[in-house]
């Protein structure tokens, strides 16, 4: 289902969609409202959901379509400035599945290829994992009924569809950093895991999430905001220290070299990798030659592809320590999943207990 107030951005992604054939859009509105009473008539994978809409907007839809489909994957529709990167993080929060930044004019978006591209593949990303948690077949429609407090924190039913991925060991060294790579579902999964990071834990954590520029500046507030850690966009040239969040900013890498003996963050344009930039591997290599491969701590979060696998095949080489977030909490199960069933990850665990584990093995005796 196609959701946007704009009767002509809604033929534009329509088109954009239908260009693909495994998809069909089997609804267009133009409000929440009339969104959540298709929703009730029709059985549907995936919605791409304006934010900004008359009658009932974006972030006061979500929990009511959820109510109606738990199962159902959301894709938020929004502008690149701050105020849409603000209020995409909050429909993160609030469960939508993943965002995309939609081109300002309706000329942008009929031509714009990379935008169909991504808007393609995330719709037929997340349309495989809603149909694998149920979207197709839990059965007759529920009418709209209150939704408890307690739904936002609600966990994904366990969904066995591969065989238990092999574990390799865990490093015996404390580490001196944390790297997490995360892609599609990520920040809701980030909160989740630098929640348990707050007390205890000192070395820097360096984050690239797949992001846009502006969205990663948001989501530096919201760590800082939600997870109480000292969390920003990472500068060029600024040294790495004890206690400190760094996150990739949106259309760089962000790499780690050594300047006068000091481990620093360096940001480059280099070309994409993995279709991504910022891209999980370039991290993942660098933090390895600056700090020594016994002492780099690495996870793997929710997410489309298999960016990370690479550099994360190098740090365990080395001899640092692996983990991936379980299929089961994953919203998509691409990232994780690629290093999960290489066999090098000490843990693959449900994303509750990411966070401990980390904190645990971080905090450990040296």
């Amino acid at each position: 289902m196609v959701v946007d107030d704009s009767a002509v951005i809604r033929g534009l992604l329509t088109r954009a969609l239908e260009g693909d054939t495994e998809i069909r859009v089997v609804a267009s509105v133009g409000d929440g409202q009339m969104a959540v009473n298709a929703l009730q008539r029709n059985s549907l994978d995936v919605i791409v959901l304006d934010i900004e809409m008359p009658v009932m907007d974006g972030l006061t839809a979500i929990p009511k379509l959820l109510a109606v489909a738990p199962q159902v994957k959301i894709i938020m529709a929004s502008t690149l400035t701050l105020r849409g990167a603000d209020i995409s993080m909050r429909c993160l929060s609030a469960g939508a599945a993943d965002y995309i930044p939609k081109p300002t004019s309706t000329r942008e978006i009929g031509g714009a290829d990379a935008f169909k591209r991504e808007l393609v593949s995330k719709v037929k990303a997340l349309g495989a994992a809603a149909r694998r948690a149920g979207s197709r077949t839990r059965g007759e429609l529920r009418p709209l009924t209150p939704m408890p407090a307690a739904f936002l924190k609600r966990e994904t039913p366990p969904v066995t569809l591969r065989p238990a991925p092999a574990v390799g060991s865990a490093g015996q060294v404390k580490p001196d950093v944390i790297a997490i790579g995360s892609s599609t579902g990520g920040p809701q999964a980030l909160f989740e895991v630098l929640a348990h990071l707050k007390a205890g834990v000192t070395q820097p954590i360096l984050i690239t999430q797949h992001m846009p520029a502006t969205f990663t500046t948001i989501l530096a507030e919201h760590i800082t905001r939600q997870c109480g850690l000292n969390a920003q966009e990472a500068k060029d040239g600024e040294p790495i220290v004890s206690g400190r969040c760094y996150i990739a900013p949106g259309d760089f890498h962000m790499l780690v070299t050594q300047r006068a003996g000091a481990n620093v963050i360096s940001l480059t344009k280099d070309p994409p990798e993995n279709f991504c930039r910022p891209a999980v591997d370039p991290m993942m290599r660098t933090i390895l030659r600056a700090f020594g491969g016994r002492k780099v701590l690495a996870c793997i979060l929710t997410g489309m592809g298999q960016d990370g696998l690479k550099g994360c095949t190098e740090v365990v080489n080395a001899g640092g320590t692996l983990i991936a977030q379980d299929e089961a909490s994953s919203v998509v199960w691409g990232m994780p999943g690629a290093v999960a069933q290489a066999g090098i990850c000490s843990a693959v665990l449900p994303l509750k207990e990411i966070g401990p584990y980390i904190r645990k093995f971080a905090s450990r005796a040296a």
